[in-house]
């Protein structure tokens, strides 16, 4: 016999240690309740009656008796509460069933498919019958694993056993009416995770999915169309029925059908021409018929037009008549005999006429407009054809003009009223669209205002640029006039030479201490300088090079690099960058070099 008492959840409403009269319960076979004893199944039948002194957790002795059950208690949800905490349905006192009001014990995150729960907290003399006794009530218990460490786990038939189990979490257990330690203990039930619970779990999860996919499947096959019939094979005898329906035409359809898969399924052989003709030319038959079938349709089609454009035309001179009505009940002389309100109302009532009678107004002109386009391809294609008569021709012509000439009264008319409307409306639109003038002024000005600044920073930039071109230009004339002074240079030199005809060594030497050898180096001196004048950072020999490509292909960038070489006081070479990127740079050094010269 062992002892449950529950300490974790709700409490019972009355002091147990003050209370003398006994507790009963129906039967010594009912379900575990607040505090009682839980006998083993060999002493279940036996009535017994154990009393015990009040302890510090201010337990008291319960008794299981198999008399009827007398509750002297002022709460009769308390022992419903311990009940439910069981998951059983309990009945109150006068045998009304109690509804549970409990929270649900605090548990860890629930596995997919949980049927299996951690419980801790058992004596460590606690057996597995103990457990079995315990937790059976909750259903039917499949596995029990019981560890050496005061916990075990159990696994239940169904996952709504598990929820029962949990309501035992809180419940101190005591075997027999020892002490010891070892054996109490205090119920701690959780969910635990199992690989069983979560394989049987996935698998009734493809199971599921496998059911979901076949009743689709059922569904699609319902929803879809069904498959036309299957066209019987090539036969003398199906030749002739076939024959016989492409001459009914109620059957027509489906005889060409066959047709076509027999002569595309290659049927047709020197044996079957003849039958094959034969049909075709039963098909062939049948267009007349259809033709004189389109003709006829075409004619309905006219005549329910013509009905139609009657009838609407009707409808737009009673329109006309109406609004007649309206505006001259607005006319001052019976206008100032009606109150406000029917002022409004025949105003509000004229302008939905006027609106109703332009829609019409304009599908009446669609359609006359396409059957003076359906008549000019009428036109064209009886170009080919015999012509109508000049009577006829006259008639339709004056038949148009008059439909002309009414559309045009009526679209006159509506504009009349449409200007009658805007001048009555006039004054209450000038006060209406002041605040959208206002916003619309503001919205011109701040754009006039991004135009002027717009247009501010294009002026600068214009600026900007004619310095640059201004620079590049005295740039030029600076480049232009060292080209004069390299050849006066150059005529000096030539004069000297003159002058020395007779004295070789003079003129070698002369030649010879003369950095430019010719006028072809004096232009390319003043072509670089020119460049460099550009790049005050200077360039390399090859961006140099690749420019006087532009203009001569013959150049060498040896011979360029042994001129600019040659001309120390006007060209100076430099080194910029560091380790892998160092360069070699060449600089115009002129104005400077006119100094020191």
């Amino acid at each position: 016999m062992f002892l449950v008492q529950y300490t974790g959840l709700n409490q019972l409403p009355f002091d147990p240690a003050n209370n003398n009269e006994p507790l009963q319960f129906g039967s010594a076979s009912g379900p575990l309740v607040t505090e009682g004893l839980i006998e083993n199944g060999g002493e279940s039948s036996k009535k017994r009656k154990r009393t015990n002194a009040p302890s510090a957790d201010s337990s008291r002795t319960l008794n299981v008796d198999s008399t009827a059950m007398t509750l002297p208690m002022s709460d009769p949800t308390a022992w419903a509460t311990a009940m439910n905490n069981l998951g059983m349905a309990p009945l109150g006192i006068a045998g009304q069933p109690i509804l549970p009001d409990l929270p649900p014990p605090a548990t860890r995150e629930r596995p997919p498919g949980c049927k299996t729960v951690f419980v801790g907290g058992l004596p460590e003399n606690g057996t597995e019958q103990i457990i079995v006794e315990v937790f059976e009530q909750c259903g039917e218990i499949i596995a029990i694993r019981k560890s050496k460490k005061n916990f075990c786990h159990i696994r239940f038939a169904e996952e709504y056993m598990v929820d029962k189990a949990l309501y035992l979490s809180g419940y101190r257990i005591r075997l027999g009416s020892s002490t010891d330690k070892k054996d109490t203990g205090r119920l701690h039930v959780d969910f635990a995770q199992a690989r069983d619970d979560l394989y049987e779990w996935e698998c009734k999860q493809r199971m599921l999915a496998r059911e979901e996919r076949h009743r689709r499947r059922m569904e699609e096959e319902r929803l879809r169309p069904p498959s036309p019939p299957p066209v019987v094979h090539y036969s003398d005898h199906e030749c002739s029925i076939v024959a016989e329906k492409l001459k009914d035409d109620s059957k027509f359809s489906e005889a060409v059908q066959t047709l076509l898969t027999w002569i595309e399924r290659g049927e047709v052989n020197r044996r079957s021409a003849n039958n094959f003709y034969s049909m075709i030319q039963s098909a062939n038959s049948h267009v007349r018929r259809l033709v004189n079938e389109k003709a006829a349709h075409e004619k309905d089609m006219e005549e329910a037009k013509e009905k139609f454009k009657q009838a609407l035309s009707g409808i737009l001179i009673q329109f006309e008549q109406i609004v007649a009505v309206y505006h001259s009940a607005s006319k001052q002389k019976a206008w100032d005999h009606f109150t406000k309100a029917q002022r409004k109302n025949i105003s509000v009532w004229c302008k939905q006429a006027e609106e109703i009678r332009n829609i019409h107004n304009d599908e009446l002109m669609g359609i006359r407009r396409e059957e003076e386009m359906e008549m000019s391809d009428d036109e064209i294609e009886e170009t080919t054809e015999t012509k109508e008569t000049e009577e006829s021709a006259l008639v339709s012509q004056a038949e148009a003009l008059k439909e002309e000439n009414d559309s045009l009264r009526w679209q006159l008319d509506a504009y009349r009223n449409e200007v009658e409307l805007l001048k009555q409306e006039q004054g209450k639109a000038h006060r209406e669209d002041d605040p959208n003038k206002e916003q619309q002024l503001k919205l011109l000005q701040q754009a006039l205002q991004g135009m002027q600044q717009h247009l501010l920073k294009v002026q600068e930039e214009y600026k900007r640029k004619e310095a640059e071109l201004e620079k590049v230009k005295d740039d030029k004339l600076q480049v232009e006039k060292m080209l004069e002074n390299l050849k006066e240079k150059e005529s000096c030199a030539s004069r000297l030479c003159a002058s020395n005809q007779d004295s070789d060594y003079p003129l070698e030497k002369t030649l010879n201490s003369s950095p430019i050898k010719s006028e072809r180096e004096a232009l390319l001196v003043g072509i670089i300088s020119t460049f460099l004048h550009v790049h005050p950072f200077g360039a390399s020999i090859e961006y140099i090079c690749s420019y006087l490509h532009r203009l001569d292909n013959k150049i060498c960038t040896s011979d360029v690099e042994c001129l600019m070489s040659r001309l120390q006081h006007t060209f100076k070479q430099e080194m910029t960058g560091v380790g892998a990127s160092l360069e070699k740079r060449w600089k115009f050094c002129g104005f400077e070099g006119l100094k020191l010269t």
